[in-house]
């Protein structure tokens, strides 16, 4: 018996390391909101570092995601009754990304296996988190797909197949679009090597999104001084008002 463990120990010590790992870089690791922001992009790029060579097979495929921090969200169901359309159903999602985005360097389903999506929970579906709906609810699971919808539309979701240029199955880049509503803090940056759609590397990495001059001074205001920030929001309405109505005014003299 002690032979045997003996054997084993000296096996699994003998084992290599992890063959290949990720060297990553970023175009830059932060994004700054203000009032003129209408979108922008990141690039991200790395090298794949290995302790053998290149195996000859299966391919190496290589995920990229994007995600933004997560929120919960109600999800309504309307209904037309009465000849109007009203809110009936309503499900709460425990946590969604605010952004999220998956790119790939083949179609997801041949990178990643259904297995390990569920284990890295990598695919858009799998991104969100919902505890439960309830039973008087019919078809809970439209209300997440409901939301993905609206969220893809938005350019606030993404499934950029097939984008991540790899070369030589060592050196990757892709580029990631941020739209113009993003919401402020850390944005998790994955990157997973797949071998057969089985995960064999993975990297984590963060890009912080921030706001910047009157956009942050405006943020923290609403945050911190919500009175002051109600008053002056009503002392800008009320002088936008008698603007338009001097102009007008004039106008019509």
């Amino acid at each position: 018996m002690h032979k045997f463990l003996a054997a084993c120990l000296f096996w699994l010590a003998s084992l290599p390391a992890a063959a290949e790992e990720i060297v990553l870089g970023l175009s830059s690791d932060t994004v700054s909101i203000n009032t003129n922001f209408d979108g922008s992009e990141i690039l991200i790029f790395g090298a794949v570092k290995r302790d053998a060579p290149i195996p000859a097979d299966p391919p190496l495929e290589v995920i990229v995601t994007v995600a933004g921090p997560s929120e919960e969200k109600t999800v309504w169901r309307k209904e037309k009754r009465y000849g109007i359309w009203i809110n009936t159903d309503a499900v709460e999602i425990d946590s969604a990304p605010s952004f999220y985005a998956v790119s790939t360097s083949a179609p997801l389903s041949v990178a990643l296996s259904a297995t390990e999506d569920l284990r890295h929970r990598i695919s858009i579906p799998l991104a969100i988190r919902s505890v439960g709906a309830p039973d008087s609810v019919e078809n809970a699971s439209t209300f997440t797909e409901a939301l993905i919808r609206i969220k893809t539309k938005a350019n606030q979701y993404q499934l950029n197949e097939g984008t991540v240029s790899l070369d030589e199955e060592t050196l990757f880049r892709t580029s990631v679009a941020l739209p113009a509503a993003l919401t402020e803090g850390e944005y998790l940056t994955r990157i997973l090597l797949t071998r057969a759609g089985a995960v064999v590397a993975e990297y984590e990495t963060s890009i912080y999104v921030r706001k910047v001059g009157l956009e942050r001074w405006l943020f923290v205001l609403s945050r911190e001084q919500s009175l002051l920030y109600g008053l002056m929001s009503l002392a800008i309405a009320i002088a936008a008002g008698w603007g338009a109505s001097a102009v007008f005014n004039l106008l019509r003299r």
